[in-house]
């Protein structure tokens, strides 16, 4: 059995997709990109500021799951260029200190709405 987890505190799917589902014990949240959700644009700023409001959405996703960054098992982050990556691992490592999930980082040709960074992630539940 799957349930579809929806929160107003993360920006809405902008597809046909759900923001997360929890499943036997886990969560699969979708990637998240640097949307506020209260404005629905994009925050400012460069690859540190977006790393930022990955996370912070991400997180509130994974929390309205009943779960948390805490308890993120696994990550894909998704870069528009693979020179940013020690910008958004210095923001990526402030969130993910202790025992730290695994994790797979790509350089992707194309993001949605010209994001700069996307990450998805596996918890439990």
């Amino acid at each position: 059995m799957k349930e579809i987890i929806q929160t107003d505190q993360a920006p809405k799917a902008i597809g046909p997709y759900s923001q997360a589902i929890r499943t036997s014990g886990l969560v699969f949240a979708s990637g998240q990109i640097p949307i506020d959700p209260e404005t629905g644009q994009f925050v400012a700023g460069g690859i540190a500021e977006q790393t930022q409001q990955v996370i912070k959405n991400l997180s509130r996703v994974l929390e309205a799951a009943g779960s948390g960054l805490d308890r993120v098992v696994k990550t894909t982050v998704f870069l528009a260029d693979m020179e940013e990556f020690a910008a958004m691992n210095e923001v990526y490592g402030k969130f993910f200190n202790a025992e730290p999930p695994a994790r797979a980082t790509v350089e992707a040709a194309r993001l949605p709405r010209d994001a700069r960074v996307e990450i998805e992630a596996i918890a439990l539940a």
